[in-house]
Formats: C-alpha cells, structure tokens, sequence
C-alpha cells in the first residue's frame, strides 16, 4: 500500500489574507509537481485534504492531474496540529493508495509516526508543494521516494 504525504504550496500570509489562498509561486509549483506526478504514473485511489484554502486549492490541482477514481475530498483529522494517532491507524487498513495533502507540523509528526514509531522525530522533511511517497510491505512504512517542485521543472 502507498501513501503520498504532501504539503500544500506557498501560501499567502494571514495578514494578506486571511484563507491563506496559494500565492503565485504556490500555484505554479503545485501545478508543477502535479504535471510530474501524472508524468511518474502516480495512481491513487482518493486526494484527501485538511479543507483550509491552501490545501484544497493543492488537492484539486493534483487532482485533475491524477483523475483519482475516489476523488477530491475534505476530510477532518488533517489540520497542522491534529493528532498523527488515528490517521496513522486508518491508514494501516487502507486498501487503495491515498494522497494526504496537509500541513506541518502535522505531515513530519505523521511521517515520524509511521516510519520511526515516533512522531518526535522528523524522518523526512517537507518542502511547499513536495510529495513523499510511503509504501507500506508487511507491516513496515518505508520512503520509496520523495521530490520536490525543483525536480519537475
């Protein structure tokens, strides 16, 4: 099973606005990086997202690069300071490979807890716009690989 952790584009800052809508730069990167999945063969099942501004403005974008059978949804549990806990577990029973599109610190403490057991620990770091992707064999999370908005220029 495949998880791919992503991190929403750049962001306007609350005292621009307010939503936190993506910036110029962000739209361009997440178009970027979706245009490179779609490229990679990315598949997934669904696109969840946390339903801030940024990250459902990140998801539909993967989304129509990715067409995922599941769809676009906004599912709670996904917000920067959420606890890692039930996700982690859910995810353990997925049948279909899934892209969580998120914040930090909530993706490194996930990432954490599925890969070292720890969610203290920031196994892999997260950049606007990246994906990470997690396979999971046997019971064990592992990165297979991780890119960033550089990469699919």
């Amino acid at each position: 099973m495949k998880v791919y952790l992503v991190q929403h584009g750049e962001a306007e800052a609350k005292s621009v606005d307010a939503a936190r809508p993506l910036t110029a730069r962000g739209r361009e990167d997440v178009e970027r990086m979706a245009a490179f999945a779609a490229r990679l063969g990315v598949e997934v099942h669904q696109i969840r997202h946390s339903g801030k501004t940024r990250a459902e403005q990140t998801a539909e974008s993967l989304g129509r690069a990715l067409d995922p059978p599941g769809g676009v949804a906004a599912v709670s549990g996904l917000d920067p300071k959420d606890d890692v806990r039930p996700v982690a577990e859910a995810l353990a029973r997925e049948a279909h490979p899934v892209m969580l599109v998120g914040h930090l610190p909530f993706l490194a403490r996930l990432a954490g807890r599925l890969l070292v057991g720890d969610e203290e620990q920031a196994p892999v770091e997260f950049r606007y716009a990246g994906i990470v992707c997690l396979v999971n064999e046997e019971g064990r999370w592992q990165v297979a690989w991780a890119a960033t908005p550089e990469m699919g220029r």
